[in-house]
């Protein structure tokens, strides 16, 4: 990943949760002439989504607990330290939807929600 996106308060990665990946990676690859490929990840499936070389997001089926929510885009903001981030939230009027969790190899997120009702996921990257 390109240094700049992980700098504190950098949009740096776009990922989507579907019913259905292979129809999702087809009409993506078509549409926007994205290449995919395909991630190991423990318990998923994961495409990651590249424009030439440079990753820029992913395509993953919904996980169980987001069954009911229809598929969507998220957005990745990079932060330095995700606790401390996660911490501040529900002082600034919002709400954690998911709280911090580890991805291996990958790093430490969580989903919150702004005071307005949006919907948004921070991430401090593992060091590489």
């Amino acid at each position: 990943m390109d240094e700049k996106f992980q700098q504190h308060g950098a949009f740096s990665w776009g990922e989507l949760m579907t019913s259905d990946q292979n129809s999702a990676k087809a009409f993506y690859t078509s549409l926007f002439g994205w290449e995919t490929e395909e991630m190991a990840m423990e318990g998923m499936d994961y495409t990651v989504v590249k424009v030439g070389e440079e990753p820029i997001g992913g395509i993953m089926l919904k996980s169980p607990d987001c069954k009911e929510m229809p598929p969507a885009w998220g957005l990745y903001v990079t932060v330095d330290d995700i606790d401390a981030t996660a911490a501040k939230v529900e002082d600034l009027g919002g709400r954690i939807i998911r709280p911090p969790t580890d991805i291996p190899k990958v790093g430490r997120f969580c989903v919150l929600q702004d005071p307005q009702g949006a919907i948004i996921s921070a991430i401090t990257y593992a060091e590489m």
